[in-house]
């Protein structure tokens, strides 16, 4: 029976791959096949399709069957999968050496389970976590074609993220000069860089910087990032010229950092600024910090866009924001 395909060169394969699950239009039931140099990813909506792809029609073996936790556990376990492994948020010790036992068993290639055992606190946004299975934290994450190596009990990452990193780095533009603010291991600068754009990304943790030096050389872009150690509020002063674009993802306190990117910024600077806010007004406060700061430029919100929803009545939310001088 033949079935829709995204056909793209082998090499592309990967990428093509993750980008097609990232959007849920992968078709589970057939296998991906490789056959003269192009890779068949069979597909579930073909009116879906960016156009960028070439869809063809192909005869494509249906796809074994696959054991899942839920399979052993006679209901659907809640986890994430950050590369090999996979991260629970259980309360009860008891369900989830349960849960991480069937994951292990289960067809889902997993070295490490995981399970949450405090909130993200402290300097570095890093949390404690429980091992149930297997012995190391570190992992390679692959997300839109990149790949980001980091250790999950060292440095802040959320793969529940990629759709948003994706949506602001698509904005950006060959010849931008970005700046990162709170780079962590690169989810947003390395994606700058591979579009082409000179990327200075700084952070804290020095932890986070050895992995964001490791990441630019293991995507190759070396020569488009910049990487710094420090506060960006003392670093700032050695970043010369103004910028075109700036990221701000740290949610809690990205408005004590306002002065700094409002320093930083160009005479026509985009500013993505992430906040976590009461669901009565996700925006306003941000909104009105952001002014209050850039008291010198014209302020136009392009974009207000819910990013998740973080707890009870709050929401993470981006201001996608152009200052003009």
């Amino acid at each position: 029976m033949k079935v829709p395909c995204v056909r793209v060169a082998r090499e592309d394969g990967e990428r093509t791959r993750e980008a097609l699950a990232e959007r849920d239009l992968l078709d589970h039931d057939h296998e991906i096949t490789v056959a003269e140099g192009w890779l068949y990813a069979p597909i579930v909506d073909p009116d879906a399709i960016p156009e960028e792809y070439t869809i063809e029609e192909r005869d494509v073996p249906d796809r074994e069957t696959q054991t899942m936790p839920a399979d052993l556990l006679g209901f659907d376990p809640s986890y994430e999968r950050l590369g090999d492994i996979v991260l629970l948020r259980e309360d009860d010790t008891e369900r989830a050496r349960q849960v991480a036992n069937a994951v292990m068993d289960s067809s889902i290639p997993t070295k490490t389970v995981l399970n949450r055992a405090s909130k993200v606190e402290g300097e570095f946004r890093t949390r404690e976590w429980d091992v149930l299975a297997g012995e190391s934290t570190e992992t390679v994450h692959r997300e839109y074609g990149y790949a980001f190596a980091l250790d999950v009990a060292t440095v802040y990452f959320s793969p529940r993220l990629a759709t948003e990193r994706h949506r602001v780095v698509q904005q950006a533009a060959a010849d931008e000069r970005i700046v990162d603010m709170f780079a962590g291991v690169g989810p947003f600068a390395i994606p700058f860089a591979g579009r082409g754009a000179a990327v200075i990304a700084v952070d804290r943790n020095p932890v986070a910087i050895e992995y964001l030096r490791e990441n630019v050389r293991r995507n190759d872009v070396d020569e488009r990032v910049e990487a710094i150690e420090g506060d960006v509020r003392e670093v700032a002063t050695e970043i010369e010229d103004g910028v075109d674009r700036l990221v701000m993802n740290l949610p809690h306190s990205a408005d004590q950092f306002l002065d700094t990117a409002i320093d930083l910024a160009g005479e026509d600077c985009v500013l993505h600024y992430y906040d976590i806010q009461h669901e009565n007004d996700p925006y306003g406060p941000g909104e009105r910090a952001i002014r209050a700061a850039a008291e010198e430029y014209e302020v136009t919100v392009e974009t207000r866009h819910t990013v998740r929803s973080y707890a009870p009545h709050e929401l993470n939310v981006c201001l996608d924001v152009r200052l003009r001088a």
